[in-house]
């Protein structure tokens, strides 16, 4: 499913933006972006030199502080597990960042934070482990430990942040009131709220243009396609997630100048390409890479 997502992503990407306002003057112009900080879980990480082993391109929960040297001299390793054929994912397909530093890159520099596992708060999910890092904290280790001695032009960068794959799952099988929430939309709603409440601190930076990935059709995965109970989560809670974020980048645009807040609707792409997988060259769309 990862190699899906890859693949196809990155085709829509190129030529679909999804925003969430009218306004012309807040089209975006990939062509003049320069740097692309991104944020997330395991469909959004790279290896890195001083990252942990299969989670990250630097530090760790256990290990959340580093020097300016090592930010700066970390390079991009071409991870072999991070997606099923064990090739690049999408942000590097994207900028064209494969490996090394992403301050040599020639085309657009990668600098990405997402950490494998990762969901938005320990405040409505627990660690996969002890050393994952949570969206909130992914945001809080740049803001300390790397955007001060990057440079970045904000004006040429595109903040990337797709997040919420485990949180659906990990939360599918909740009863309610739980978390302070009443039922699936509440708690979704708080997550969302939660995310762009951190995304703050990037918008304080000084970073305008947004880009947020929304779910997938996860409820076509493998395992949900032969659970017997049916998918979890399923197609109903993933549309009320995906909604909720939607929405609340709406807001965010709205009430932040001078802000470009765009919706990539992965959900509906992904789901149009496993409808017609051919023209793809995709055969499989029920099973695992072998």
């Amino acid at each position: 499913m990862k190699l899906l997502n890859t693949i196809c992503v990155i085709s829509g990407l190129r030529t679909i933006w999804a925003l969430p306002t009218k306004d012309v003057k807040s089209l975006f112009s990939w062509e003049d972006t320069k740097y692309f900080l991104a944020f997330g879980d395991s469909y959004t990480y790279v290896q890195g030199t001083y990252g942990r082993q299969n989670y990250s391109f630097i530090g760790d929960l256990q290990n959340f502080s580093y020097t300016p040297a090592q930010i700066l001299s970390n390079e991009i390793i071409q991870n072999q597990i991070g997606t099923s054929a064990g090739g690049p994912n999408w942000v590097e397909y994207l900028t064209s960042c494969f490996s090394g530093l992403p301050s040599k890159c020639r085309k657009k520099q990668l600098w990405d934070f997402a950490f494998a596992g990762s969901d938005v708060s320990t405040a409505y999910t627990s660690l996969h482990h002890n050393y994952t890092v949570s969206l909130e904290n992914q945001i809080l280790e740049w803001s300390t430990y790397a955007q001060p001695f990057i440079r970045m032009d904000h004006s040429k960068t595109l903040v990337a942040i797709w997040i919420g794959i485990n949180d659906i799952g990990d939360t599918d099988s909740y009863t309610f009131p739980s978390h302070n929430s009443t039922d699936f939309p509440s708690l979704y709603t708080d997550i969302i709220t939660t995310e762009f409440a951190a995304i703050e601190t990037i918008y304080q930076a000084g970073f305008r243009n947004f880009l947020f990935m929304n779910l997938p059709p996860l409820q076509r995965t493998p395992p949900n396609l032969i659970r017997a109970a049916g998918p979890l989560p399923n197609t109903t809670m993933l549309t009320s997630y995906n909604q909720i974020l939607n929405s609340s980048a709406v807001h965010f645009a709205s009430t932040h100048p001078g802000t470009k807040a765009m919706v990539f609707d992965t959900f509906s792409f992904l789901s149009s390409v496993l409808d017609d997988p051919a023209p793809y060259g995709i055969k499989n769309i029920t099973n695992y890479c072998p």
